[in-house]
């Protein structure tokens, strides 16, 4: 008997609902379905008092929800594609990548070039750290938690200087008019897959995976098949200094930005290829930066 509805597993978080009732109006104007949205708290959203990079990096935000789809309690499931492990569990598969948002960070507080020395930035990731301190060494660092709202709030307040954040979840929950500045992506090369969404459900289920189809960006599909390529090659997590990211340049070819870091030895690479070849260009970026 085919569905009328489908269930769409997410987080609660005001960002998590913003994004998978997009995909959800989506699903539903592509099939004249209902899609109800099943929300799901993960172990990344109940530990608020810990750096992310300090309890368990990737996998924190979406191994409830994929318990969920392997029991049935929902069909599919939207997910940030920066969290979302380079391994998936087995019987699970990204059905669909949508065209994907701004991929660049974003810093509230000022411009990064005209930061006073000494300036506090708030972040909770690594990878922005490290390559913000390649540029800026005069800056002061310091973890930050909370949702998006929350952490502007901090900023507003005087807790930190600055701090920066994904322009794709600014934009997809109307705030982008609260940044100062967005940075460009060989300055801060944005985490593997940031921007993008992963559609995830089961792998035997047909159905599930031919509407998801139709929701999927061939362009950003590929670029987020070499950034997921570098992750598991680079074997990084929320706590690995890592950075990834793909561009189609027109005519097939794809140009590919990869940053990674051990201690204080910061590595970066850019390959230039052609798009069919683009999970051995991200497996190559990691091999280049590991050796």
């Amino acid at each position: 008997m085919e569905r009328k509805s489908l269930k769409l597993a997410t987080r609660g978080s005001m960002l998590a609902v913003a994004q998978s009732t997009l995909v959800a109006k989506d699903v539903e104007r592509l099939t004249g379905m209902t899609v109800e949205l099943v929300l799901i708290k993960t172990k990344g959203d109940m530990i608020t008092d810990r750096p992310l990079e300090l309890v368990g990096g990737k996998g924190l935000f979406t191994k409830e929800i994929e318990v969920a789809l392997l029991r049935g309690d929902a069909d599919f499931a939207v997910h940030s594609m920066k969290d979302l492990p380079a391994d998936l569990p087995e019987g699970l598969v990204i059905g669909a990548v949508p065209l994907r948002a701004d991929p660049r960070d974003v810093l509230i507080g000022g411009k990064l070039a005209n930061l006073t020395a000494g300036t506090v930035i708030g972040t909770g990731s690594a990878r922005r750290r490290m390559q913000l301190r390649a540029v800026r060494p005069d800056l002061e660092f310091r973890d930050i938690r909370g949702n998006v709202d929350t952490r502007i709030n901090k900023q507003r307040s005087g807790e930190y200087g600055a701090i920066m954040l994904a322009a794709a979840g600014l934009g997809r929950l109307g705030r982008t008019a609260d940044a100062d500045e967005f940075v460009d992506v060989e300055t801060v090369i944005p985490a593997p897959g940031q921007g993008a969404l992963a559609l995830q459900c089961r792998e035997q289920d047909a159905e599930v995976r031919q509407i998801l189809g139709g929701l999927h960006d061939f362009a950003t599909g590929v670029c987020v098949e070499a950034e997921r390529a570098f992750l598991k090659g680079i074997i990084g997590g929320c706590s690995v200094p890592a950075a990834a990211y793909g561009k189609m340049t027109g005519s097939g070819k794809l140009r590919f930005l990869a940053f990674f870091a051990q201690g204080d030895d910061v590595r970066r690479t850019v390959i230039d290829g052609d798009a069919e070849d683009a999970v051995e260009i991200g497996a190559r970026a990691a091999s280049d930066l590991l050796g």
